[in-house]
């Protein structure tokens, strides 16, 4: 009876089917205000928030969310921290509202939230949840007319490495992972209740006025240019200091074998002098000589994130360029009808 029941249990484990990809992250429309409101408010420093909902085959619905305090880097504000989310969370159950965590969402800063810091968030929340995302919302980008909010997670191959904690050229190309398979960006879906859009529509006053959103119109981006451009120069410069750490090692790893082939020679003239003097040759290889000891390649993580973040710089500059361009040329014709 007991091998019986062992076998069912094994072919169950078998059977189960593999959970599918994560093709979007539905967000109910008072979650999308409560983030926005909350990163606002407290802009321009950094804030994070707790999201809930369900996990639902492929798609993630974020039905409810709620921030976090401001804390300090101290280990009892932390721990308060903690037990404020728990509490909250305690206290969503009890009035029959969903809290399953799914993710967090965080506040950035000109689109620089391609950090260690992220990643590590990712990798502890991972290992409680089986799917998590991050939602960023930018509400310096957010001012220029767009809704800055997009939805982050990990890539499998790239975790699995972090795990390791291997990131040398060759696992790299072994795993042909590159700097744009770091993160990966889902699609999110903004849904309401069929009660919320009722009572929406109720709302809707019986003549429209047309909405006039004035942020649209602003022609003025000089200062949202100017940031971005100061931040990407720091990039270039971090990028640029990461490129002279590879040049370093590569330099000493071109030393090194230098040396070893140097030795090499000596020591295989020495033993052909001890094979003609007939005693016993000796090793070709001695691994107490420092000249044998391997060099440790520096980590590729920071300049992956780096060139990750130059990306990202330069696709913000090029769509508020692109949207000021329009704007001027709008302008210019009606100034000249």
């Amino acid at each position: 009876m007991a091998n019986s029941m062992a076998r069912s249990f094994l072919q169950v484990a078998a059977t189960e089917e593999v959970a599918p990809p994560l093709r979007v992250v539905q967000i109910e429309g008072l979650v999308v205000l409560k983030i926005i409101k909350h990163c606002k408010e407290f802009s321009p420093a950094l804030v994070t928030g707790q999201l809930l909902g369900l996990d639902v085959g492929s798609v993630l619905e974020v039905t409810n969310c709620f921030p976090f305090p401001i804390r300090d880097e101290d280990e009892e504000i932390e721990a308060e921290g903690a037990n404020y989310q728990l509490e909250m969370m305690r206290c969503l159950r009890e009035v029959n509202v969903d809290n399953n965590t799914v993710g967090w969402y965080q506040s950035t800063l000109f689109g620089s939230f391609q950090t260690v810091e992220l990643i590590e968030t990712f990798m502890n929340y991972q290992e409680n949840i089986r799917r998590c995302v991050c939602i960023i919302y930018d509400p310096s980008r957010s001012n220029q007319g767009v809704l800055a909010l997009k939805a982050l997670k990990l890539s499998d191959s790239f975790m699995e490495l972090y795990r390791n904690n291997n990131f040398t050229g060759e696992k790299l190309r072994e795993k042909n992972l590159s700097w744009v398979d770091i993160f990966e960006e889902i699609p999110i879906k903004v849904s309401n209740s069929a009660l919320i859009s009722a009572f929406m529509t109720e709302l809707e006053p019986d003549t429209p006025v047309a909405q006039c959103d004035y942020e649209r119109l602003q022609l003025s981006t000089q200062p949202y240019l100017e940031r971005n451009m100061e931040f990407l120069i720091e990039c270039m410069d971090d990028l640029s200091m990461e490129q002279q750490k590879f040049q370093f090692y590569y330099r000493n790893l071109s030393r090194q074998q230098s040396q070893q082939q140097a030795w090499l020679q000596k020591r295989r003239a020495e033993n052909m002098a001890r094979k003609a003097a007939g005693e016993e040759p000796l090793p070709e290889e001695d691994p107490s000589n420092p000249v044998f000891k391997p060099i440790p390649e520096p980590s590729r993580l920071d300049s992956f994130l780096i060139t990750n973040q130059v990306s990202n710089y330069c696709n913000q500059i090029n769509g508020v360029a692109g949207q000021s361009f329009s704007r001027l040329y709008l302008m210019k014709a009606l100034h000249e009808s």
